[in-house]
């Protein structure tokens, strides 16, 4: 999954990105509002944190520019962004019941007051994941394979097995969004951040690794269009 924090203060913006990268998360940073609303227009990301005190633009104008449809150059009226809009989870040390009320009625899928607990910021961003590809459990059944989204293991027969963070990046995603083709450029696009040097065979090493240790019939080719898990 891949990951935007749009963050001012230079260490808590480290110390986030370094946590969510422990976490086997792809992440982009910004430290101000006009390059992370940039980012947010050009990369479909899985979710965005987003301050509300940022330099250039702050959080509400992030917020309402991203919430608002957006308008053709040509004919000026209003067209579908390029991509589904990604999950929203705004943080702030503005901890007052009206700011709280303002950023989820304009769009805000989620706040959280600084300081707050990591425990606590990882559940609720697994929990907007999970949500925005339409999943409510944690749990995910594949035949006898089980992914637990909330723990981050996978279990084939009840025994679990090991895998490789890229892989369970990969293995989660397909899983989430089962029953849908994922192509190969929205892989690549969710898994891997601006600063990933990817090569052009390296999914299919990781799809390879995993129909061994899951099954050679779980994760299924579609030739020219991308991975599908049914």
């Amino acid at each position: 999954m891949r990951l935007l924090v749009i963050e001012d203060d230079p260490a808590l913006l480290r110390s986030l990105a370094a946590t969510l990268r422990e976490e086997n998360y792809a992440v982009d940073t910004a430290s101000d509002g006009e390059e992370g609303l940039r980012k947010a227009r050009e990369t479909p990301y899985d979710a965005i944190l987003l301050d509300v005190m940022l330099p250039k633009l702050d959080g509400w104008q992030i917020l309402a520019a991203l919430r608002a449809p957006e308008k053709s150059p040509a004919s000026g009226s209003r067209v579908s962004p390029a991509f589904p809009a990604a999950p929203i989870l705004m943080l702030t040390a503005r901890d007052t019941v009206p700011d709280r009320v303002r950023g989820l009625d304009h769009g805000a899928d989620d706040y959280l007051t600084k300081p707050f607990d990591t425990d606590e910021l990882l559940a609720r961003l697994r929990a907007l994941i999970r949500r925005s590809a339409g999943r409510t459990s944690p749990l995910i059944h594949l035949s006898a394979v089980t992914l637990d989204t909330a723990a981050r293991r996978v279990t084939l027969g009840g025994a679990g097995i090991s895998l490789t963070a890229r892989e369970y990046s990969l293995f989660e995603y397909l899983a989430l969004h089962r029953g849908k083709v994922v192509t190969r450029a929205a892989l690549y696009d969710h898994l891997f951040d601006e600063d990933d040097d990817t090569l052009s065979n390296l999914l299919d090493v990781h799809v390879s690794n995993l129909r061994k240790k899951l099954g050679p019939a779980l994760i299924q080719t579609r030739r020219g269009h991308g991975y599908l898990i049914e």
